[in-house]
C-alpha cells in the first residue's frame, strides 16, 4: 500500500484516533506505508509493567565471551592510539571510479569511490563505529548516520553523494567514558542510539535536519537529543522491526543480557514492552514479521539471534510470553556475532568474530543456514574468503551480500547460487589499506539499502566512505 505524503497525513489523523494503523518508511522501502498497531494472535502488552518489576529483567548477564573480546578490541585501539596512528587522518576525496584493481589508493574490484568523510569533517576527533540510514519520505534526500565514540553524526548524501553535506553532530547523552561501541535504527523518522556506557537509549527527531539540507557549516552543528529510555543503561545493539513499532535492546545489563523490547509507537515516550532471558546474552539481532516457508510461523514476529555460541530463534509475537524455537551452534564456533536473512527467508548468513582469530583458520568465514523448519535450522556450509581478516557486520539486499570485515573492506557476495549452498565474491572495495591481517581494525559496518543503491560504509580509523557497485557488470550466477 504506497501513499503520498498528503494521503499518509489524511489517513495518520483519522487511524490515530481509532488506534488501527501506523505509518513509516523502512529500510526496505522509501515511501511510507501502513501497517497493523494491532495483529491478530500477538500481544504488546508485557508481563509486567516496568523493568524494576520483572525478575528475568532485572537479572544482570553472565557474558565472559563478550567481556574477553571486548578487552582485545580495547587493546588494539589503545596500542593504536598510543603509537599515534588511529584515527587516521586523511583529505576527503570524492569520483575515484574503480579502474584496473585501483580506486586512489584503494584496492577495489567492480565498486567506485563516490566520495570519502573524513572523522574530522564529522565533528569528532574520536574512532567511529556503526552506520545507518535515513531517506527523509517528504524530501527523498538520503541521510547517512555514523556513530562515534562521544557522538553522532549526520550526513546528507542527495542530491549529489559525491559532495556529501555533514549536517550535525549529536553528542552522547551521558558524562560517562567514550568508548568505541554504539549502535542505530530508525523508525518513524527517529533515530534510535544505543552504547557500551551508561547511556540509555537516546531518541531523536530526524526531520529537525530539514533545516540543514543543503546548507555545510563551518564549524559542525551541535544537535539535541528528543528522549532517553532510562529503563537500560549500556547496550550493545538496538534492532527495530518498523513493521510492528517495536525496539529490541540486546546486550543490556537486563533480560541477562537477551532480549529487552521497548514498544517505540510513539518514539519520543518509549515503553518497557518485555524481556526475553531464557538463552542469556544476546550479541545482535534481526526481527521480522515472517513470512517464509514455515507455514506454522507465517506473519508472527521472529527475532533471529546471534548468541555468542549460537543461532537462537525466538517468536516474540506475545511479549508477556516469548518462546524459543530452537537454538543451534556449529563446529568452531568461536563468537557468534551477526547475520540476516535472504530475501525469501529460506536461508540466513551469518558471520563469527573470533574464529579467525581463534579457530582453525585463519580466512574470514561466512556461514549459510537453511532455515525452512525454524524449528530445526541447520548449516549448509561456509564461504571461505582468500583475506586473513576478522568479519563484521553483513546485510542482504534482494541477490547481494554485503559483508564488512575490518582489515579487507567491504566484500560482496552473490546470493543467486544459494540453493547449491554457494556464495561466490563479485566485487569489493578494500577501505582499510593500511591492515591486512586478523585484528580489530579498519571497516566495522555498512547500509546498503538506499534507493539511490549508493552504500555507506564506516571506517574506525578513517571515517565515512560513500561507495556504488558497478551494478550493470557483477556477473551474478556465474559457476565457472
Amino acid at each position: 500500500m504506497k501513499l503520498t505524503v498528503a494521503a499518509v497525513l489524511l489517513l495518520a489523523a483519522a487511524a490515530s484516533a481509532a488506534g488501527d494503523h501506523f505509518y513509516t518508511n523502512s529500510y526496505r522501502h522509501t515511501d511510507v506505508r501502513a501497517y497493523p498497531a494491532h495483529r491478530q494472535g500477538h500481544n504488546r502488552i508485557p508481563a509486567t509493567k516496568t523493568c524494576a518489576e520483572s525478575a528475568d529483567c532485572s537479572a544482570s548477564p553472565r557474558h565472559t565471551r563478550m567481556e574477553r573480546m571486548m578487552k582485545l578490541k580495547e587493546e588494539h585501539h589503545d596500542a593504536c592510539r598510543a603509537a599515534g596512528e588511529c584515527p587516521i587522518r586523511r583529505d576527503a576525496l570524492a569520483a575515484t571510479p574503480c579502474v584496473g584493481g585501483k580506486a586512489g589508493q584503494y584496492e577495489c574490484d567492480g565498486v567506485d569511490l563516490v566520495s570519502f568523510v573524513p572523522i574530522s569533517d564529522l565533528g569528532s576527533d574520536r574512532e567511529a563505529s556503526d552506520s545507518w540510514g535515513w531517506t527523509d519520505p517528504q524530501t527523498g534526500d538520503e541521510i547517512a548516520i555514523i556513530g562515534m565514540e562521544d557522538g553522532t553524526a549526520f550526513v546528507q548524501i542527495t542530491p549529489d553523494p559525491a559532495n556529501p553535506v555533514v549536517l550535525g553532530f549529536l553528542p552522547m547523552s551521558s558524562d560517562d567514558r567514550p568508548r568505541i561501541w554504539s549502535d542505530m535504527k530508525v523508525f518513524k523518522d527517529h533515530v534510535f542510539i544505543v552504547r557500551e556506557v551508561d547511556h540509555g537509549m537516546q531518541v531523536m527527531d530526524l526531520t529537525k535536519l530539514r533545516d540543514f539540507y543543503g546548507s555545510p557549516s563551518s564549524e559542525v552543528r551541535q544537535l539535541e537529543d528528543d528522549a532517553v529510555y532510562r529503563e537500560v543503561n549500556s547496550t550493545h545493539n538496538v534492532v527495530i522491526n518498523e513493521e510492528t513499532g517495536f525496539a529490541y535492546l540486546v546486550g543490556t545489563r537486563t533480560c541477562k543480557g537477551g532480549i529487552h523490547a521497548v514498544d517505540i509507537m510513539n518514539p519520543k515516550e518509549p515503553v518497557y514492552a518485555g524481556c526475553f532471558a531464557d538463552d542469556g546474552y544476546v550479541h545482535d539481532a534481526q526481527c521480522v514479521i515472517y513470512d517464509g516457508p514455515d507455514a506454522r510461523y507465517v506473519g508472527r514476529e521472529i527475532c533471529f539471534n546471534y548468541n555468542e555460541d549460537t543461532i537462537t530463534i525466538v517468536d516474540v509475537s506475545d511479549k508477556a510470553n516469548m518462546k524459543m524455537l530452537s537454538r543451534v551452534t556449529y563446529f568452531d564456533a568461536q563468537y557468534t556475532h551477526q547475520g540476516w536473512l535472504t530475501k525469501d527467508m529460506r536461508f540466513l548468513v551469518s558471520n563469527d568474530e573470533l574464529d579467525e582469530m581463534e579457530g582453525v583458520l585463519p580466512y574470514t568465514r561466512t556461514l549459510l543456514w537453511n532455515i525452512e523448519d525454524l524449528e530445526d535450522p541447520y548449516l549448509v556450509g561456509p564461504h571461505y574468503a582468500a583475506e586473513t581478516s576478522i568479519d563484521h557486520n553483513l546485510y542482504i539486499r534482494d541477490d547481494l551480500a554485503y559483508l564488512t570485515n575490518y582489515c579487507s573492506g567491504l566484500r560482496i557476495l552473490d546470493m543467486t547460487l544459494t540453493d547449491q549452498g554457494i556464495m561466490p565474491e563479485v566485487a569489493f572495495f578494500d577501505a582499510a589499506d593500511y591492515c591486512n591481517t586478523v585484528e580489530f581494525l579498519g571497516t566495522w559496518s555498512n547500509y546498503p539499502f538506499f534507493e539511490s543503491e549508493n552504500i555507506v560504509v564506516s571506517s574506525i580509523e578513517l571515517g565515512l566512505f560513500i561507495l556504488r557497485p558497478q551494478y550493470d557488470s557483477l556477473n551474478l550466477g556465474d559457476l565457472s
